[in-house]
């Protein structure tokens, strides 16, 4: 019999205030390029670095991402940030995930390159190298060539180009991979924006988000959401994102 392949687990988090057309084409890209068996949304409990504008609350973030993904076979939305006490730093979520999917899961942490240039400022985030394989989205205005220089310089001297140039490999720790997109200038405060002023957001997020906003009136100039931002959480991303 042959060798039995490990699932392959993608891990996207984001605060998705809201999710917008721009994540959803991202995750797909990362699916198909990775060859991904289930990608997981992981909707920041309350990031501090944004409690200064507020966020919507937990529950609405959370429904607009079931239902943005609720048609995709590989797409799912993941609670592992409230299910652990406490601050959960990104160390911490993919600690837990680790442990609910047990070793036979590769995970894939999904970033763009201006957060991946930031590591260093996250918690812990030399862990990350052996938690899962970092994957760095290619966005504009960012020096790709920095990739290597972080690796080298500020994790291990020891990562060195793949033979394929599509990413990086470490004799003990994690690949590191560099994914091409298609890059959607989507911002969900744009939306935010667009919202508050009365104006259309249809073709910058899916039409039943779309009304699911509508019909909540989220994002009105009253007030951002309907409850309280909750204290003391890092989301997914930790501080720097």
């Amino acid at each position: 019999m042959g060798e039995v392949r490990s699932r392959r687990v993608g891990v996207m988090g984001g605060t998705f205030d809201p999710v917008h057309l721009g994540h959803l084409r991202l995750a797909e890209e990362a699916v198909e390029a990775l060859g991904l068996d289930a990608l997981l949304f992981v909707p920041a409990a309350v990031p501090p670095h944004k409690l200064a504008r507020g966020i919507l609350s937990y529950r609405h973030r959370w429904r607009m991402l079931e239902i943005a993904t609720r048609d995709h076979p590989r797409f799912e939305v993941s609670d592992v940030e409230v299910q652990v006490p406490g601050k959960s730093y990104t160390v911490i979520t993919l600690r837990k995930l680790t442990e609910l999917y047990g070793k036979e899961v590769d995970l894939f942490f999904i970033l763009g390159l201006d957060a991946f240039l930031e590591l260093d400022t996250w918690w812990h985030f030399e862990e990350l190298f052996g938690l899962a394989q970092m994957t760095v989205l290619r966005r504009p205005g960012c020096d790709e060539g920095g990739i290597a220089q972080f690796l080298t310089e500020r994790v291990s001297s020891q990562y060195a180009r793949s033979p394929d140039g599509a990413g990086f490999t470490h004799p003990q720790l994690l690949p590191v991979h560099c994914l091409p997109n298609t890059w959607l200038d989507i911002s969900a405060t744009r939306i935010r924006q667009l919202v508050s002023a009365g104006k259309s957001i249809r073709y910058l997020v899916l039409t039943e988000v779309m009304e699911y906003i509508q019909a909540n009136r989220l994002y009105r100039k009253e007030g951002v959401g309907d409850e309280p931002v909750g204290q003391g959480r890092c989301g997914l991303g930790d501080c720097a994102a």
